[in-house]
């Protein structure tokens, strides 16, 4: 599996599916959507996914920069349930197409989003690999040399695997993504309340061996979990670069934390969630300094996080070939 800062085909997206998820948000979750579709269209080709019955709806608010496909879904995280494209040692693709279980059978139905990176993949023109186990792609971070970062809390969870053991799901992720090396990190963030302790939304990879790493003050709900997610990180011999800002918001009459890390890297720019609040400048100038040759875009990040993520986990990138 390259590395997501490797040079891109495409971004996979998914429009807003899952009403319900959203409540009186579903409005602006769609704006918000075309705008990260579009910020990421300024620098490569970006397809979105839509329900048949949101088709127009899709193609009206992005805009002719961003193809539109209607396939069934059920939800709208890309980075989840869809097809994660590897590379071969020939420089040919391939997809990955995990099991997918509703996030530990949590919101019913998936079926749809089960079967949406083989349907992706088709529409691709890439050959298929169905992995027999359950990963979502937000639960994994690569740095494009062979080694892996995940949670124990995510992929060790009962409600994903129960029948595997560590050793049997390592040997999976080096089976299905082409990894040597596995870092097991702890847990996530303690704010997490859907994924399990998603990697994605507190570390990645600057380059290989060079992680950034979400930080917060002692005594603040999360800061036991990450100060171990730094020494697991130190003790695998991997420098950390500590991320110290994570704000909250008030959305939808519930509090939610913008992890600025839950960023995307797209060709030539990073996209990047931000809270409208004075501490943006310092998180994207942050980011800024680790990807300098990027442009930094900030997008609204609040209402993402209150459906469960952020610019990260509603893209899936599409990597190019090598000669």
């Amino acid at each position: 599996m390259p590395a997501e800062p490797a040079h891109h085909d495409a971004t996979v997206m998914a429009w807003p599916a899952r009403r319900a998820l959203w409540r009186d948000q579903y409005a602006e979750a769609c704006g918000v959507y075309a705008a990260v579709a579009r910020a990421v269209a300024a620098h490569e080709a970006v397809t979105m996914v839509a329900a048949p019955s949101d088709e127009a709806a899709a193609r009206l608010a992005c805009g002719p920069a961003v193809e539109v496909v209607a396939i069934p879904i059920d939800d709208s995280w890309t980075r989840d349930s869809g097809p994660i494209v590897v590379v071969g040692e020939d420089g040919a693709r391939a997809a990955v197409d995990f099991v997918f279980n509703g996030w530990g059978r949590k919101y019913a139905p998936w079926d749809d989003d089960d079967a949406l990176a083989g349907r992706v993949a088709d529409r691709l023109g890439l050959p298929t690999y169905r992995a027999p186990f359950v990963l979502e792609g937000g639960s994994i971070a690569v740095d494009g040399e062979r080694t892996v970062i995940t949670t124990e809390q995510c992929l060790l969870h009962p409600n994903r695997n129960p029948d595997m053991t560590r050793e049997e799901i390592e040997q999976g992720l080096r089976d299905f993504l082409g990894v040597e090396h596995v870092v097991w990190l702890g847990q996530g963030l303690a704010e997490d309340r859907d994924t399990d302790g998603h990697v994605d939304l507190i570390a990645a990879f600057i380059a290989p061996g060079r992680v950034l790493l979400q930080s917060t003050p002692p005594g603040t709900p999360s800061s036991e979990r990450m100060a171990d997610n730094r020494s697991r990180l130190v003790a695998a011999g991997l420098e950390v670069v500590d991320f110290p800002i994570l704000p909250t918001l008030e959305v939808g009459g519930e509090e939610v934390a913008v992890g600025h890390l839950n960023f995307y890297l797209c060709n030539g720019a990073v996209i990047v969630p931000v809270a409208g609040l004075t501490t943006d400048a310092e998180a994207l100038e942050r980011i800024g300094a680790v990807y300098p040759d990027r442009e930094v875009v900030g997008v609204p990040g609040g209402v993402i996080a209150f459906g469960g993520g952020g610019p990260h986990c509603i893209t899936q990138q599409v990597p190019v070939a090598r000669a």
